[in-house]
């Protein structure tokens, strides 16, 4: 169980209209129903307006979400976004065990998609990109998609302390990290 308590249903009728925003169709994570308890927190949380998928194509918005997740340790988040994305975003096994276990040069990646992963990895392990990782960026992403892959990095970091400083449970339909049986 979570450190705080989740929300339980029925829920009141604005919030089930933006959990149904958000999740569409599907009962609202546990991440959700923790923060929709505290007012001010779950309007920060949805203020970040991040939640939709903008200008980066779902594979690359993924890529960037799995491997932020994977290197915060937040099998959570991780393995929502595994379970439900991944398939979609066209992630093989091998891309998908990359995002935890491998690094930018795993040949599972396109030349662009290494330069992803390189800037999820300084910007995480760093808070910035050098000149050479900025440049190798932009050979492949437009301006609009690199401040997309910046903001990404910085909300899921904060999802990730999220999951882990609550201590969610792991959703019943998500993907563990390689190497860990299903629960």
């Amino acid at each position: 169980m979570s450190r705080i308590a989740p929300l339980e249903p029925p829920y009141e009728a604005d919030i089930q209209t933006q959990f149904d925003r958000i999740i569409r169709g599907a009962p609202p994570l546990m991440l959700f129903r923790v923060l929709a308890g505290n007012a001010r927190a779950w309007e920060k949380f949805r203020a970040g307006s991040l939640l939709d998928r903008g200008p980066l194509s779902l594979r690359e918005r993924e890529i960037v979400i799995d491997r932020t997740c994977a290197l915060t340790k937040c099998e959570y988040e991780w393995g929502v976004h595994v379970a439900t994305f991944a398939a979609a975003a066209h992630l093989t096994d091998e891309q998908v065990r990359a995002t935890a276990l491998g690094d930018a040069r795993s040949v599972c990646w396109s030349s662009a998609e290494q330069a992803l992963i390189a800037a999820v990895d300084a910007l995480h392990h760093r808070a910035t990109l050098s000149a050479d990782e900025f440049a190798a960026l932009a050979i492949h992403y437009e301006y609009a998609k690199i401040f997309e892959i910046i903001l990404l990095c910085g909300f899921y970091r904060t999802v990730s302390y999220l999951a882990k400083g609550l201590d969610l449970p792991l959703e019943s339909n998500a993907a563990r990290f390689p190497g860990k049986d299903a629960a």
